[in-house]
């Protein structure tokens, strides 16, 4: 019953955190570090203490690679192997090399500098993708190649688990070679049995499975696998996530692999919540006085470290400048598998509780550091690369042009298109996109299309947007709509905008900020098909177009769906 009443307020106090963490749009994560942090030993207040959490809290990892590992098959991996593959390996490797030889030159033993290095390597996927889409970076060149590199990292990550757990247990550089060979010989004999039990049994087990159409008993089905294979690799003495990695691959490799994921997503978001909020619990608040410079050296260390890595190898890769410090600005932030792999070190002895407490108030302040600088990527992506940005300022690029009687915002799909009517129409514009290669690619249709965001007043001044005619908003993410709708508005008031809508709720928020039109591409797309079918069924043309007319003249009303009413349900 003890037991009981630590678990009841265990999920209390998670539930009243997760509340107030999801209403201020704060990462989960750094939730269930405080839940920890509140309930762990090292505070004053109640004390949650249950001897099978630890076992409970390592599951979380387990499951979460089972779940990468269902991301990232042989196939996807090997349709990978170029970019992302290179990319997200060579800034795992280059960052844990950097950080440690520099702690080695500092004096850290090397075992200790090479874990840290790892620890440092990894960013956080939840942080990042979350903030580019609650920015409406998550569509950007920039915003789609860090979000892929920090999930590839989960992937480069793996070796580290197998790595860790020997160089806690190696004494001397022979003893330690002759470990690491032999774990990575092990490492290859589990993957070959989980590669050949899966080919031989995996695939015709979930089968049989699924003609039951049983969900629960493919739940237990899930459950059973990933346990196994996590059971097979610790019995070779490698670690429990190891294995469930290597099931989840092979697993992906099959059709069952969406519905996989779907069972196994409870257990994985429980299980990884309490392995957050056993870190949390590690967490000494009394030790932060002794410690609070080097856990800040340390976090300058990482962002810093990570930041210059990325910059390096994405320029190599052919990405334009300002992008390439935008990418390098969201992987700086720390890692929630840099926590994992941090428990497995401490677990191994690899590092002191000291040394442990100063890394993991590093990763903690180099999270709240790379919120900052993924808020402000773009801002401080300009400033950095302006020394060494290799086109000429903006008012350089139009001197040359005519004030346009169209400015167009976004040269995607939409931008494309408007682009070429009005061309062939003989109407003078100027496109502006986040996107080099769409830029690229404007240019080399033959249309006047800048690198640049239209929402920044400095480009609007550049551009002379003030004696423009019109202005057309047609990106695809509706906060950078807005922000441009709104920026507009502010700087030229007497140019007139339309803009593109996903939705009928996305058109009435443009409407508000200051748009003319904002046309909500999903009605509109029902509209056309509707008409299509109209004119099949040899309905005049006239009575279709007035309908349509109509409908658009009150605002959609007619065919916005309506909800039941309470007693219909």
């Amino acid at each position: 019953m003890d037991h009981l009443v630590q678990i009841i307020l265990l999920l209390a106090v998670a539930v009243a955190t997760m509340i107030v963490f999801q209403r201020l749009h704060v990462p989960t994560s750094l939730g269930y570090l405080l839940v920890g942090l509140i309930l762990g030993p090292h505070t004053i207040g109640p004390t949650v203490h249950v001897a099978e959490f630890k076992v409970l809290a390592e599951f979380g990892v387990v499951f979460l690679l089972f779940s990468i590992g269902l991301a990232y098959s042989l196939p996807q991996l090997h349709a990978m192997r170029h970019q992302i593959l290179g990319l997200g390996t060579a800034q795992v490797v280059f960052t844990t090399a950097l950080v440690a030889v520099l702690l080695w030159l500092a004096g850290q033993p090397p075992v200790l500098a090479f874990v840290v290095g790892a620890v440092f390597a990894q960013s956080s996927s939840t942080i990042i993708g979350r903030q580019l889409a609650e920015q409406g970076e998550d569509a950007t060149a920039h915003g789609r190649l860090g979000l892929a590199i920090s999930v590839f990292q989960d992937v480069t990550a793996v070796p580290f688990l197998i790595l860790i757990p020997v160089l806690g247990a190696a004494t001397g550089m022979d003893k330690l070679a002759g470990e690491l060979g032999w774990a990575m010989a092990k490492a290859v004999l589990a993957f070959a049995l989980v590669f050949y039990a899966a080919r031989w049994a995996l695939r015709p087990l979930f089968h049989l499975v699924a003609e039951r159409r049983s969900a629960e008993l493919f739940t237990l089905t899930v459950l059973l696998v990933v346990l196994l294979a996590a059971w097979t690799t610790h019995s070779l003495g490698l670690s429990l996530a190891f294995g469930a990695f290597l099931a989840g691959m092979m697993l992906g490799e099959t059709e069952f692999r969406h519905q996989v994921e779907s069972s196994i997503r409870p257990f994985r978001d429980v299980l990884l919540g309490l392995f957050f909020v056993g870190i949390g619990m590690l967490i000494e608040p009394a030790a932060l006085p002794r410690i609070w410079h080097w856990a800040l050296l340390g976090a300058l260390l990482l962002l810093l470290s990570k930041i210059l890595v990325v910059v390096l190898i994405v320029r190599r890769s052919g990405m334009e400048v300002v992008a390439a410090w935008r990418t390098a600005l969201l992987l700086a932030v720390g890692g929630e598998f840099g926590f994992a792999l941090l428990a497995i070190a401490l677990d191994a002895s690899v590092l002191d509780p000291q040394a442990g407490q100063i890394v993991l108030n590093a990763v903690l302040f180099s999270l709240i550091g790379g919120v900052l600088l993924i808020r402000y990527n773009q801002a401080i992506a300009s400033r950095l690369a302006r020394p060494s940005s290799e086109l000429p300022p903006l008012t350089e690029q139009l001197a040359g042009l005519p004030a346009p009687r169209v400015l167009i915002g976004g040269y995607g799909r939409v931008g494309h298109t408007i682009a070429v009517l009005l061309k062939s129409s003989g109407v003078d514009f100027v496109a502006f996109d986040s996107d080099p290669k769409r830029v690229q690619q404007g240019r080399s249709d033959g249309h006047a299309v800048l690198y640049g965001d239209i929402a920044d007043p400095e480009l609007l001044a550049a551009a002379r947007a003030e004696q423009a005619g019109l202005a057309i908003v047609t990106v695809d993410s509706h906060a950078v709509a807005l922000r441009a709708v709104t920026s507009l508005r502010q700087h030229c008031p007497q140019v007139p905008v339309i803009a593109r809508a996903r939705d009928l709720q996305a058109s009435s928020a443009l409407i508000s900020a200051g748009a003319s039109h904002a046309y909500p591409e999903a009605i509109e797309s029902s509209l056309r098909l509707g008409a299509i079918a109209l004119r099949m069924l040899q309905v005049p043309t006239v009575d279709i177009d007035q309908m349509l007319q109509d409908i658009r003249d009150w605002d959609y009303q007619p065919v916005i769906e309506q909800p039941l009413p309470e007693e219909a349900r």
